[in-house]
């Protein structure tokens, strides 16, 4: 059973305290993988909020281009767009930007033949998978799953990601004939990928969701909507299918006015079979033991 830490206050300092908390010094050359949101969204992790965590791990903001069409998918208006919101404190690379290349999937996979990131990931000695629990078009949710899935693959892998294996092409993915629990165990294929391609390489890394300000799309959609849940928490794990499983169960645990919009979009995307497919794929366990670190 994985430990899975949380804490309801969500200030610059719980985000260190819990990142604490994990037991881990990530050390070396510290990639922060963080979604630092599309032109037009507002639901994105702030940089206020996120800025002592990422100064004291003297860490680089990681990210990679788009699919979609958008003010992403090409790295110098993403970089324009990240400084717009505020991401100037620290350097951030656009992985992709030179490139990328393939790593294997996990055997038993049935969707991806591989998974394809940004070239420069494998610059990075130890990783800091920050997500924004919330929902999301495609997926339902997005939180550390999608972040290490989507979120590291390049602008080729998001789009092979999205077809479930048939195409790198972002102009034809969208084309893609394939079932929407395809699209899910294609999600957790990717982020499967990337953990072993870090446990291989000797590198390291670990998990944390802050669920503040959760609306039903994702920071990758510009016309985002108002929150429809306020503030859960922080989640921290080194388990990320326990740390995406116990946002989940925090969700259904709400009783807040749009909690059934929130379920409501998980459910109707199949959101919820990604913990257990990737549970099933040996990327880590539902079953997890909450620790409150607001009690101790």
């Amino acid at each position: 059973m994985s430990k899975v830490f949380f804490t309801k206050n969500i200030t610059p300092e719980s985000l260190i305290r819990i990142y604490e908390r994990l037991g881990v010094n990530l050390t070396g050359k510290v990639g922060v993988k963080v979604s630092t949101g599309e032109k037009g969204s507002k639901g994105y992790l702030k940089a206020n909020l996120i800025k002592p965590l990422v100064q004291k791990l003297n860490g680089t903001i990681i990210e990679c281009n788009t699919a979609y069409p958008g003010a992403r998918n090409d790295s110098k208006e993403h970089l324009e767009v990240a400084k717009e919101h505020g991401f100037v404190f620290t350097d951030i690379d656009i992985m992709d930007t030179n490139g990328e290349f393939k790593i294997p999937v996990p055997s038993g996979s049935k969707h991806l033949k591989y998974d394809l990131i940004g070239e420069s990931f494998k610059n990075y000695d130890s990783i800091l998978n920050l997500a924004h629990g919330k929902g999301h078009a495609m997926g339902g949710f997005g939180a550390n799953l999608k972040n290490q899935s989507i979120g590291i693959a390049s602008r080729n892998g998001k789009a092979y990601i999205h077809s479930c294996g048939v195409t790198e092409d972002p102009d034809k993915c969208w084309e893609a004939e394939h079932e929407q629990i395809d699209f899910i165990e294609s999600m957790a294929e990717a982020a499967t990928a990337v953990a072993d391609y870090i446990k291989n390489n000797n590198k390291q890394i670990v998990y944390i969701t802050v669920a503040n300000d959760i609306s039903l799309d994702c920071d990758c959609d510009c016309n985002q909507g108002d929150p429809v849940i306020g503030n859960i928490g922080i989640f921290a794990s080194l388990d990320p299918v326990a740390n995406d499983q116990a946002f989940i169960d925090a969700i259904w645990s709400t009783n807040e006015e749009g909690t059934e919009d929130i379920k409501e979009r998980i459910d109707s995307r199949l959101g919820r079979h990604i913990t257990e497919y990737a549970e099933s794929l040996g990327l880590g366990s539902t079953k997890y033991e909450l620790i409150n670190i607001d009690e101790n």
